[in-house]
């Protein structure tokens, strides 16, 4: 099992960049697959970002894809998610997800994600 606690959520103007990052207990995580999700105010949580276990493979959503970097640090046992050129549409909770299996893909899909942390709120003002 693994414990997630995401930090770096906060208010920023449209344009800026914030860093997010998921600290995660447990001696495993070098093995697990790792996401970003999010979720608006009356929107369903939506696939932000992923990475596989190795880190060798990473995927994202379109909407982020160029502004958003999604990186692992095994050593530290954290996930990181660097995000530029922000806009207001990406106001929402942001959460990260850990997924037991070993692919060499990582999945998009909430169904594909065994623990979740508690989320950081992300606000971009225009």
């Amino acid at each position: 099992q693994v414990q997630l606690v995401e930090s770096g959520g906060g208010l920023v103007q449209a344009g800026g960049s914030l860093r997010l990052s998921c600290a995660a207990s447990g001696r495993t995580f070098s093995s697990y697959a790792m996401g970003w999700f999010r979720q608006a105010p009356g929107k369903e949580r939506e696939f932000v970002a992923a990475i596989s276990w190795s880190g060798g493979s990473t995927r994202y959503a379109e909407s982020v894809k160029g502004r958003f970097t999604i990186s692992k640090d095994n050593a530290k046992n954290t996930l990181n998610l660097q995000m530029n050129r922000l806009k207001p549409e990406d106001t929402a909770a942001y959460y990260c997800a850990a997924d037991r299996r070993r692919g060499p893909v990582p999945g998009t899909s909430i169904t594909e994600y065994d623990y979740w942390g508690q989320g950081t709120q992300v606000t971009v003002s225009s």
